[in-house]
C-alpha cells in the first residue's frame, strides 16, 4: 500500500494504482472520455489532466501511477483550465448538431462542457469531412462526430477480441474506422454493438427502425406485435430515472399497449421453448456418441447470442457443426407468431408484422439473415433496442412512472424464471440444467435454490460438472455420466476459450456462449453508461425476477405443453424442425 494525498484527503492505495483510481477510491471524480474499465489507460483524450507536486507538467490522471507521498491536486486552477481547454479544442472539430443529433441529451462530451463552464468555443478548428456508413443492418457510424477517444477500439479489439476499428492516420488525419477507412459491412464485424454502448458522442449509433414501427402500427391493414427480450424489463427504468437493475416489467407491458401494439407478448415464452427443443437437441447429441458410437460434433454450443454466431462464421468456421441447430428466442417467437399464433386469430402470415425489443443491436442483423424467414416471410420484421425503445414512449408523451403494472398477452406471453434469467451469463446453461437434469432422472437439480452459482457472476470464463445419479431406464445411458460445461461472455473470453479447444480438445459437453459482456444485460442496446457495477444491479434483478415466480422450470409452462400439443407435436419433431432450427456458414472478409 501506498500513501498519496489528493485535494487534502490523505489515502492508502495499492501499489500500481493510478492517480484516476486512486481518486475513485476517495470519491473524488476526475472527468474522462478514453478511459475503459479493466483496460491499460492510452491518455488519449487529455480530459482527466491533473497537478501533482513536484511534476513539471499536467499529468493523465488515467495513466500516471501513483508513487509513495504523492501530493494530487484533481482542482486546482490550472488543471481545470487545461481540461477545459482540451474540451474547447474537442468542440472545435467536433461536428456536433446538437439540436438533432440522436446523442443530445446523453452525450459525454457536452456533459463535460456544461461541468466545465464551456460557454463558448474559442477557437475556429477545422472540421473532418462527413461520411456516413450504414451499410450495416444494425450499426451507423458518422466520422465527423468522432472525437478520438478510442473507446470503440478498445472495446472492440481487448474486449471483443474482434478488431474491426483501427485509428489510421496521424494527428488531424487520424480516422477511426475499418481498415483501409472502408465501410463496416467489408470487415468482419459481428455488430455488437459494443462500441455505440461505450461512444461517448454520437459518432457509432444503432441503426433505427422507429420510423418503420410506427409506419406499421399505423396501418389498419396490419396486425402488429411485439416481443420484449428478458433484460429489457431490468434496464429499460434507467431510460426514465429509475435506478440501474429496478424490475418494470408491468410498466413495460403498460407502456407497449398504450404505444398501440395489437399484441404484447414475451421473448421469455420462446426462450422456455428453446430450453426444450436445445435440450432434446444436447440430449440426442449424447445418445448418439455414447450408445450409437456414432461421430456427433460435442461440445454443444448455444445459438441464442447472434453475435456469437457472428464470430464464429468469421473466425471458428469448424465449430459451426457445434452450434445448436435451434433458432435464438428472437427467431422462434417470430416463426410462432406468423404460424401458430396466425392461425389462432385467422390471420395469413405476411399480415403480421412482429417488432422485437432487444438489448442487442446483432439482433437488427440477425432479423435479416435469410435463413431467418419461413416460406419467404422473415420471421421478424423490426428489431428495436431498449434505448430505441425509450425513445417511442417519450415521443409518444406516456408518463412512464406513473403506469400501472400490466401482464403480458396471451397465448405468447407466459414463461418461467428460468426464461428471464437467459438475460444473464451463464443463465441459458442453468435455465437447460434445469430441464435436462429433471427430465433425465425425475427430480430437481440438485442446487442451492435452482441457481448453479459456478457459472454465475462476472468471471470471463466458468466452468461447472454435474453427475448424472439416478437416471430414468429411458436415459440410462446417462448414469454415472459427470456432464461437463463451460460458459464464456464477452468474445474475447470466446477467442480464448475456442482457441485453447483448438489445440487442447474439449473436456466438456455444452457451452454457453454470450457476446457481450455480462451477458445481454449489457447488451450493445443497452441504456448507457454500462460498466460492472451496472451490470451486477441488472443481473441481481433477472436473478430476483427469477426467484419471484412460482413456475421456474421452462418445461412446467402450461402454454409451452399446449403449442406442442397442438401445433408442433414434440421436440426436434417435423413442424419444429421446419419452423424452429436452421444452420449456419463460413463467411469471409
Amino acid at each position: 500500500m501506498l500513501n498519496v494525498t489528493i485535494n487534502s484527503q490523505k489515502l492508502q492505495v495499492p501499489e500500481g494504482s493510478t492517480i484516476l483510481q486512486a481518486a475513485r477510491q476517495a470519491g473524488i471524480k476526475i472527468p474522462t472520455l478514453c478511459n475503459v474499465e479493466k483496460r491499460e489507460a492510452i491518455g488519449a483524450c487529455r480530459v482527466c489532466l491533473v497537478e501533482v507536486e513536484g511534476a513539471r507538467t499536467l499529468q493523465a490522471s488515467c495513466s500516471t501511477p501513483v508513487s509513495e507521498n504523492m501530493v494530487v491536486h484533481t482542482n486546482s486552477a490550472p488543471a481545470r483550465a487545461a481540461r477545459r481547454q482540451v474540451v474547447e479544442l474537442l468542440l472545435s472539430e467536433h461536428d456536433g448538431d446538437c439540436p438533432t443529433c440522436s446523442r443530445s441529451l446523453d452525450c459525454e462530451l457536452r456533459a463535460l462542457a456544461d461541468e466545465m463552464g464551456v460557454a463558448n468555443v474559442p477557437f475556429e478548428g477545422v472540421r473532418a469531412k462527413p461520411h456516413i456508413d450504414g451499410s450495416t443492418p444494425a450499426l451507423v457510424r458518422d466520422n465527423a462526430k468522432c472525437i478520438k477517444c478510442r473507446r470503440c477500439v478498445s472495446v472492440c479489439g481487448e474486449v471483443q477480441g474482434v478488431g474491426a476499428l483501427f485509428p489510421q492516420g496521424r494527428g488531424f488525419q487520424t480516422v477511426i474506422g475499418p481498415a483501409f477507412t472502408r465501410d463496416l459491412d467489408s470487415v468482419a464485424c459481428v455488430q455488437c454493438g459494443q462500441c455505440a454502448a461505450i461512444c461517448p458522442v454520437g459518432a457509432i449509433t444503432e441503426k433505427t427502425a422507429i420510423p418503420q414501427v410506427w409506419k406499421a402500427i399505423e396501418n389498419p391493414k396490419l396486425h402488429v406485435v411485439v416481443q420484449t427480450a428478458p433484460a429489457i424489463r431490468a434496464a429499460l427504468g434507467e431510460c426514465f430515472g429509475y435506478e440501474p437493475g429496478t424490475r418494470v416489467t408491468g410498466k413495460m407491458a403498460a407502456a407497449l399497449r398504450r404505444l398501440g401494439f395489437d399484441g404484447v407478448f414475451d421473448t421469455n415464452f420462446t426462450a422456455d421453448l428453446t430450453i426444450l427443443e436445445e435440450g432434446t437437441e444436447l440430449l440426442t447429441r449424447l445418445k448418439k456418441a455414447l450408445v450409437d458410437k456414432l461421430p456427433v460434433a460435442l461440445p454443444m454450443f448455444t445459438s441464442c447470442s447472434p453475435g456469437w454466431i457472428n464470430f464464429a462464421e468469421f473466425y471458428f468456421p469448424q465449430f459451426l457443426p457445434n452450434i445448436s441447430t435451434c433458432k435464438s428466442p428472437q427467431q422462434m417467437f417470430g416463426a410462432v407468431a406468423k404460424s401458430y399464433y396466425a392461425q389462432k386469430i385467422g390471420r395469413k402470415p405476411e399480415e403480421i408484422v412482429v417488432v422485437s425489443v432487444m438489448p442487442c443491436t446483432a439482433k437488427k442483423f440477425e432479423a435479416q439473415r435469410p435463413e431467418m424467414s419461413t416460406n419467404g416471410v422473415p420471421d421478424v420484421d423490426y428489431v428495436l433496442t431498449t434505448r430505441e425503445l425509450a425513445k417511442m414512449i417519450k415521443e409518444a408523451g406516456i408518463d412512464f412512472k406513473s403506469l400501472p403494472d400490466e401482464p403480458m398477452d396471451a397465448p405468447l406471453g407466459l414463461s418461467s424464471g428460468a426464461a428471464d434469467i437467459f438475460a444473464n451469463t451463464g443463465g441459458v446453461m442453468e435455465a437447460a440444467l434445469r430441464t435436462a437434469y429433471e427430465i433425465v432422472t425425475g427430480r430437481e437439480l440438485p442446487v442451492d435454490n435452482l441457481h448453479v452459482k459456478a457459472i454465475a457472476g462476472l468471471g470471463g470464463v466458468k466452468e461447472a460438472a454435474l453427475t448424472i445419479e439416478g437416471a430414468k431406464k429411458e436415459w440410462s445411458f446417462l448414469e454415472g455420466v459427470e456432464l461437463k460445461v463451460a460458459v464464456s461472455h464477452g468474445l474475447g473470453n470466446t477467442r480464448r476459450l475456442l482457441e485453447h479447444i483448438k489445440a487442447n480438445g474439449s473436456p466438456y459437453h455444452f457451452i454457453e456462449v454470450m457476446t457481450c459482456p455480462g451477458g445481454c444485460i449489457g447488451g450493445g442496446g443497452q441504456p448507457r453508461f454500462t460498466d460492472d457495477s451496472v451490470r451486477l444491479k441488472r443481473i441481481s434483478a433477472i436473478y430476483s425476477e427469477d426467484e419471484s415466480k412460482k413456475m421456474r422450470k421452462s418445461h412446467e409452462n402450461p402454454d409451452i405443453q399446449t403449442l406442442y400439443k397442438e401445433f408442433l407435436g414434440r421436440p426436434l419433431g417435423e413442424k419444429s424442425h421446419h419452423l424452429l432450427h436452421t444452420h449456419y456458414a463460413h463467411r469471409e472478409k
